[in-house]
């Protein structure tokens, strides 16, 4: 008996004669989103911020750098110490110079305005010895040698009187305006303005 022979198809997938080359896999690519702020926007808080910092280390420098013994009041370069006790002319001088200090030096508007101010704040006091001297009859001197300006003084109305009996000067207080310098016998006893540099560190 003769067998029989079944044949059958068979397809296979992919079956290709050509061979299969694989690309590199896909990259998926990144998902886009809207940008929320400018691209400037960082280089802007930067450059504020770097401004801030030098605007702190001028203020830092020019305040907070120098200093003054308590008790004492800054302006500018100096310190300066108005006394609540009176002492003579002679005495305030060496009172000054025993805190290593000299009577003030008043050398500019902007100073004598500023001191014609402090001289007016509480306690109440009438007059503040200065460092100006009448060295002779007419030559006033500064204790520090710094020449006289007559053009930069401030004397009141008819300050400082003739004669060479009153050759201390101080601040009279009650003067309303910045011409306020009045010349005194030197026993008599007043409040006093010492001066010193002020301290850097």
């Amino acid at each position: 008996m003769a067998s029989e022979i079944t044949y059958a198809e068979v397809k296979f997938k992919n079956d290709s004669s050509a061979p299969v080359v694989k690309g590199p896999p896909e990259t998926k690519k990144p998902e886009q989103h809207p940008q929320k702020y400018p691209l400037w926007l960082p280089w802007l808080i930067s450059l504020l911020l770097l401004l801030v910092c030098i605007a702190l280390v001028v203020v830092l420098l020019d305040r907070g750098w120098t200093c003054c013994p308590k008790g004492w009041r800054r302006f500018q370069g100096s310190c300066y110490f108005l006394s609540t006790d009176k002492l003579n002319c002679v005495k305030s001088a060496q009172n000054c110079s025993g805190m290593g200090s000299q009577l003030v030096v008043i050398s500019s508007k902007v100073e004598q305005d500023f001191l014609s101010e402090q001289t007016k704040q509480t306690p109440n006091r009438v007059n503040f010895y200065i460092g100006l001297f009448e060295d002779k009859v007419g030559q006033w001197q500064w204790v520090d040698k710094t020449p006289y300006n007559v053009t930069a003084a401030f004397w009141r109305e008819g300050e400082p009187s003739p004669g060479h009996d009153e050759n201390c000067t101080v601040i009279y207080v009650s003067e309303p305006t910045l011409n306020n310098w009045n010349d005194v016998k030197p026993n008599t006893q007043h409040h006093r303005i010492c001066e010193a540099a002020a301290v850097i560190v």
